[in-house]
C-alpha cells in the first residue's frame, strides 16, 4: 500500500511539473496572413485612423491625466484583480511596437499573444478583437505606425495572487477563450445591421465593458451587454440589453446616434467616466451611417435576444 502511494504520490508531481512547464512556455509559431494583404498597402494607414476611433484606443493607451504622451500607455486601470497599466503601442523600437511584424501585431490582436510568446491579459479586449477582419487589424498598426515613437517603457501591472502570475492566462483560454471567426453576415438583415454588430461585437468591443464577469474575469455569456457593476475604475456600466435595459430601452435610434456623437443623453444628462472619453476620442468622429448602424443593431437586441 505504501509503494503504491508512493507511486501515486510520485505521478503527481510529475504531472503537475508537466502541467507547470505547459503554462510557462511561450508560444511558438507564426501567425499566417492571407496573401496580398499588408500594413503597408495603400490606403492602409488611413483606414486605419477610422478604425482606432471606432475602437476607442487612445483612451485607454493614454496617460493623458499625468501628461503622457499620445499611445505611449501608461494609463492606470483599477479591476477587482488588481491593477493594469495599458502599453505603448506607438512605433518606437525598443519599448513600443515599431518591430512588430505584420503577423505578430494581428497574433496580439486576435489571439491575445505578445511579441516574445507571453500570454496577454484580457484586459486587451482579444475576446472582442478575435473577430476582427485581417485588413481591419492591420489597417490599424499601418496607422499606428504614422504615429510619434515615444520611448516610454511598459510598468509592469500591479495584481493579486494569482492573477499576477502571467502563464495562468494559458489555461484561463482553455476555458474562455477560442479564435473563433467572425459570424457571417445574416442575408435576412440590412447592410446597416450587419455592420452595426460588426462596430459593436469587433471593432467597438462594447461587451467588455458592458457585460459583468465571473471571478476568473471571463466575460458571462448569458448576460452579453446587461451591463456590469464593477467596471473600468470601479464605473458602473449599464446595461445595452436585457432586463436591466429598459431605460435604454426607451431611447430612439436617433437619440442613440445623436449620444455617441455628443454625449447628449434623451433627459439631458450627459456621458460621464469611460464612456465619455470613448465619444470624446473615439465614437464622434465615426460617420453618421456608422453610428446609426451602431443605434440599429443595439435596437434590435430589446426584440432580438444575444448577438
Amino acid at each position: 500500500m505504501i509503494a503504491v502511494l508512493r507511486w501515486l504520490l510520485v505521478g503527481g508531481i510529475v504531472v503537475a511539473g508537466g502541467v507547470l512547464a505547459w503554462l510557462a512556455w511561450p508560444a511558438t509559431g507564426d501567425l499566417d496572413l492571407p496573401a496580398g494583404i499588408s500594413s503597408a498597402n495603400p490606403g492602409m494607414a488611413d483606414r486605419g485612423a477610422y478604425l482606432v476611433r471606432a475602437a476607442a484606443c487612445l483612451p485607454c493607451h493614454w496617460d493623458k491625466k499625468n501628461g503622457g504622451q499620445r499611445f505611449a500607455g501608461g494609463r492606470e486601470l483599477k479591476t477587482p484583480f488588481g491593477i493594469f497599466y495599458t502599453p505603448n503601442i506607438t512605433p518606437d523600437g525598443e519599448t513600443g511596437i515599431g518591430k512588430w511584424s505584420d503577423a505578430e501585431f494581428v497574433r496580439a490582436l486576435t489571439h491575445g499573444i505578445g511579441r516574445s510568446g507571453e500570454q496577454l491579459y484580457p484586459t486587451f479586449p482579444y475576446t472582442s478583437y478575435r473577430y476582427l477582419k485581417f485588413e481591419d487589424a492591420l489597417a490599424i498598426k499601418a496607422y499606428l505606425s504614422t504615429q510619434n515613437a515615444v520611448h516610454h517603457p511598459n510598468r509592469p501591472h500591479a495584481l493579486r495572487f494569482p492573477y499576477s502570475w502571467r502563464a495562468l492566462v494559458k489555461g484561463w483560454k482553455l476555458f474562455y477563450f477560442n479564435r473563433a471567426q467572425a459570424p457571417a453576415d445574416e442575408p435576412r438583415r440590412g447592410a446597416s445591421w450587419n455592420r452595426g454588430r460588426y462596430l459593436v461585437t469587433a471593432v467597438g468591443h462594447c461587451a467588455e465593458c458592458h457585460s459583468p464577469r465571473d471571478a476568473q474575469g471571463a466575460l458571462l455569456a448569458d448576460a452579453w451587454l446587461q451591463g456590469n457593476a464593477k467596471g473600468p475604475d470601479g464605473w458602473k456600466v449599464p446595461a445595452l440589453a436585457g432586463p436591466g435595459a429598459k431605460e435604454f430601452a426607451g431611447w430612439t435610434g436617433g437619440q442613440i446616434a445623436k449620444y455617441l456623437k455628443s454625449g447628449e443623453e434623451p433627459n439631458f444628462d450627459s456621458a460621464e467616466g469611460p464612456m465619455a472619453e470613448v465619444i470624446a476620442e473615439g465614437t464622434k468622429y465615426l460617420s453618421d451611417e456608422d453610428r446609426l448602424a451602431i443605434a440599429e443593431y443595439l435596437k434590435s437586441l430589446s426584440t432580438t435576444p444575444g448577438s
